[in-house]
């Protein structure tokens, strides 16, 4: 099996099993980075990229369970996490995906079981990547013009589809008005306040029942999309 170039945090507190993850993995390409507890872990995965991270579900202080779900709240962007643990009660199983795990290891686990998990796990999160963007509570799915905030869908026509697009694109930059009224309509003449107006709709669409604004006006220049933490829609 050729060598993979993948960015790697393990959050384990065994010594012993990062030690043989790490001499395993290393030589295959794998880039790693080291946390023996869930607070360092989650302080890891919110300040760095990482391709994958091999999540222990039973962790001094912060458990693995707390730790998956602050990352699901608080990261920008999906991050694959493969959930390692001696627990293999389906309870246990079921917990771990409800928080937001994508894929579980029962220890003692084969190193060669462990890689092929990483491999085929980073290849699905990269092919789902390709059609959809994640920006905090946003899902943007390219592929059938699916928009969803907080899991909940938003109806969209496709001007204020079109225009989210751009913003979602070019996220964290800031999004000119010329550009926008480029993307939409192009070299053709529009009214000065038609762009204002679908911003409005637009805005008005991602709000409905939330108390946060996901697109920011930057007066003079243009807007910016925003990245929240997930928040609970307001009933």
């Amino acid at each position: 099996m050729q060598k993979q170039t993948l960015t790697v945090l393990v959050i384990e507190d065994q010594d012993s099993i990062a030690r043989n993850i790490a001499q395993f993995l290393e030589p295959k390409g794998y880039i790693l980075d080291f946390a023996g507890q869930g607070a360092q872990g989650l302080q890891l995965a919110l300040a760095n990229y990482y391709d994958l991270i091999l999540l222990d579900l039973t962790l001094p202080g912060m458990d693995g369970i707390d730790v998956c779900r602050s990352i699901r709240a608080r990261a920008d962007r999906h991050i694959p996490i493969l959930m390692l643990t001696a627990r293999d009660g389906l309870q246990d199983k079921v917990t771990g995906f409800e928080v937001g795990a994508d894929d579980y290891l029962t220890k003692p686990f084969a190193l060669e079981e462990l890689h092929v998990r990483c491999i085929a796990l980073s290849r699905r999160h990269s092919l789902q990547e390709k059609h959809q963007l994640v920006i905090g509570e946003l899902l943007i799915d390219r592929k059938t013009h699916r928009v969803e905030r907080r899991n909940r869908p938003i109806s969209l026509n496709n001007i204020s589809y079109q225009l989210l697009l751009a913003l979602a694109e070019a996220y964290p930059r800031v999004v000119t008005r010329s550009e926008l009224s480029q993307r939409i309509w192009g070299d053709e003449p529009t009214e000065s306040d038609a762009l204002r107006s679908h911003i409005y709709q637009l805005r008005k669409a991602l709000n409905q029942g939330f108390d946060k604004t996901l697109i920011k006006t930057i007066h003079g220049v243009g807007f910016v999309l925003q990245s929240h933490t997930p928040e609970t829609p307001i009933p």
